[in-house]
């Protein structure tokens, strides 16, 4: 099997034949400032930007305010794979993307009462792949036939809830969280250099569209065992807890069967999908004080205990199946001197992090493993000012356990993915004078 190169820029948010399967591949969440800290959040207290990772930070949002994040990724995608039946050639192919990844605001409702609204795309499809039947009897009987395999599609993550702070030092919060968006694949099956011509031969084209409405609810808490202001220094432990459960897609299909005879036309709808939505427990420390920020977080989902009797199957017999995921992410800021007048370059915030996981899928029983180093930094519009322009630079990798895999009796060699991703955020601010009406303008 092979994937066909494409190095032009694209608005799909992914290219990788990962993301054949069920919902893609997963977008890491977060806004510049978290995914270039390794994707961190779920106990990051912060007064001056949004966090939808944790609706309990919507409680800390400052009054008379405004929090606004706009974000947008590029990515380029490498893909080595060892060609369908061989060991020794190699298939590259590479894809560039450009997209909006978060939209997202945070106001105060009320003294410790805060709204949290935004957009982000939850997973992503992308991916255009072949193969071809070499089996004598076919080739020799028939002509050559091509296996062809396409996908695109996103499924956005849109995101409104409520976070309460009681005390100072502790918030709860709670999300709805809606799932929407559609994702298409579609296969072929081609003939050409025909051989024979008694019209026994189709060619076959066929279009699975899947329309995703769901909606789910995350439950989020924070506490701060250490909130000195005097000193400057606040301690943050965050935990959140989302809801699983069943996708239940409208799937349409779609096939067109042609032979030299006759063609027909085949159209089905139905409405569901036994794939399911996992259960996903969250945990964080996070510390920070004017000069540096810094923070750990866990994230665990059951994928594979809510689908254990859910198994696909792929182009060439690929079996598919659903493991439940473990991720570790670390994140680092440091600020010079964020009051500096004389020299802005003590003024910017500097930030490095690292995650390491699992994907949520296995192929032919090989687990893959998933990893990403994070760098970036954070550029202050103004003295004093706490709005921002972020920068956020990563490097991934996803390897295979296994290098190859048996589907039937041939060796199939299994994709290694390098990415790199550049993502810019505008982070603003609403500070008090906004808010203000003046009595001489």
């Amino acid at each position: 099997m092979g994937a066909a190169a494409q190095t032009l820029a694209s608005s799909v948010n992914t290219y990788s034949p990962y993301s054949m399967y069920g919902m893609g591949e997963l977008a890491t969440p977060g806004n510049a400032i978290q995914r270039s800290m390794g994707g961190i959040g779920v106990a990051m207290f912060s007064s001056n930007m949004t966090n939808m990772m944790n609706p309990a930070a919507f409680g800390f949002t400052p009054r008379q305010s405004f929090l606004f994040n706009f974000g947008i990724d590029a990515g380029h995608y490498r893909n080595n794979q060892p060609k369908y039946g061989t060991t020794t050639t190699e298939i590259k192919t590479a894809y560039n993307s450009v997209n909006i990844h978060e939209v997202s605001f945070q106001m105060p409702l009320a003294k410790g009462l805060g709204l949290g609204f935004g957009l982000s795309p939850y997973s992503s499809v992308g991916y255009s792949m072949y193969n071809d039947d070499l089996t004598p009897g076919i080739a020799g009987n028939v002509g050559r036939v091509r296996y062809q395999y396409y996908g695109d599609g996103d499924v956005t993550d849109v995101k409104i809830g409520i976070g309460w702070a009681p005390f100072t030092k502790f918030s709860v919060g709670v999300s709805m969280i809606y799932y929407w968006g559609n994702i298409d694949r579609s296969y072929n099956a081609m003939v050409s250099d025909v051989i024979t011509g008694s019209g026994d031969f189709s060619s076959t084209v066929g279009t699975d569209t899947y329309d995703v409405s769901k909606i789910k609810a995350q439950f989020g808490i924070m506490w701060s065992p250490i909130f000195d202001l005097k000193k400057e220094r606040i301690l943050t432990i965050g935990a959140t807890y989302d809801l699983g459960g069943p996708i239940e897609p409208d799937v349409k299909k779609y096939v067109y069967v042609d032979n030299l005879l006759t063609s027909v036309v085949r159209e089905e709808t139905e409405k569901s999908l036994p794939l399911r939505l996992p259960s996903q427990i969250a945990a964080g420390v996070f510390y920070q004080t004017p000069s540096i920020r810094f923070g750990v977080d866990y994230v665990y989902q059951d994928w594979g205990s809510q689908n254990s009797d859910y198994l696909e199957s792929g182009g060439r017999g690929v079996h598919v199946a659903y493991t439940d995921t473990h991720a570790f992410k670390a994140g680092f800021e440091i600020i010079p001197r964020r009051t500096d007048v004389s020299n802005y370059l003590n003024r910017i915030s500097y930030r490095v992090g690292a995650r390491y996981g699992d994907y949520y899928q296995t192929f032919g029983g090989s687990k893959v493993k998933q990893l990403a180093v994070t760098a970036g930094f954070g550029l202050p519009v103004k003295l004093f000012g706490r709005s921002s322009v972020d920068v956020g630079f990563e490097y991934g990798n996803r390897k295979p356990a296994n290098e190859f895999i048996m589907v039937g009796d041939k060796k199939v060699g299994m994709v290694n993915q390098n990415y790199f991703k550049m993502s810019v955020g505008l982070t603003l601010f609403g500070e008090d004078r906004w808010f203000l009406r003046y009595k001489y303008e």
